[in-house]
């Protein structure tokens, strides 16, 4: 599906972001790969046969780092994935409770970072002729999840942007889409309460626990070529969690 395709994942490390490299390199795409944890990061890289590039989303000087190793070393790009992202408040942080150090640091890493990524990447994107952007948000913001605040307004701004971005990328061919999964079932949500696991697990329409293998193939059809109506659209894959 992805032959011939050169992607860009964030956020690699583990989790999400590591299934989905390893489904899209099974998809034969070409795969650049990025995170802040350069050795787990550089790990993946090594099981997917890809290049690795260190990146802070945090910090713009890096992403911009980012964008002109690709605009050395890369002819086009045919995919964005913005995975990367940050939640410390997960499942107890009341709204009063929020330190403004925290909020701007959510904020700072998972709306501006991605805002930046795709501005990065964009011209690469279009020189593509079948460019696509796939931002991961979450589906806290489609139901209203308490006590996640920061978290829930930052995925909530993900959507926004995807909506915004489908309409100035896609004159240019670039289509840009969202997903919004519920809480996975890696190594990277052991730190969620035990009830939000629960909540979740009891919740869906197909009941139990969501592994992040079962996102990864939608990730890599709204990466393919024939993706591009779907441009501007939000999926919640989380096994029937959320209807929208």
């Amino acid at each position: 599906m992805l032959a011939g395709r050169t992607i860009l994942i964030t956020g690699v490390a583990r989790g999400l972001g590591r299934a989905i490299a390893l489904a899209c390199a099974e998809a034969g795409a070409r795969l650049v790969l990025a995170d802040i944890d350069a050795e787990a990061g550089a790990a993946t890289a090594r099981d997917c046969d890809a290049r690795f590039v260190p990146v802070d989303l945090g910090d713009p000087d890096s992403i911009a780092a980012l964008g002109a190793d690709l605009a050395a070393s890369e002819c086009r790009l045919h995919g964005l994935v913005n995975n990367a992202a940050i939640a410390t408040d997960v499942g107890g942080m009341g709204f009063e409770a929020i330190e403004l150090d925290l909020w701007d640091r959510v904020m700072r890493v998972n709306v501006r970072g991605t805002w930046l990524m795709i501005r990065a990447c964009a011209p690469l994107l279009r020189l593509s002729g079948s460019g696509r952007v796939v931002n991961v948000a979450s589906d806290t913001a489609l139901w209203g999840a308490p006590r996640l605040l920061s978290y829930t307004a930052s995925k909530g701004a993900v959507i926004a942007m995807t909506r915004s971005l489908a309409r100035e990328l896609g004159p240019d061919g670039v289509g840009v889409s969202c997903i919004a999964p519920g809480i996975l079932t890696t190594e990277s949500t052991d730190y969620v309460p035990e009830a939000r696991h629960r909540l979740y697990a009891e919740g869906r329409a197909v009941p139990g626990a969501q592994s992040a293998e079962d996102v990864t193939a939608a990730v890599t059809f709204l990466l393919s070529k024939g993706a591009l109506s779907l441009t501007g659209q939000v999926l919640p894959v989380n096994n029937g969690f959320v209807f929208t």
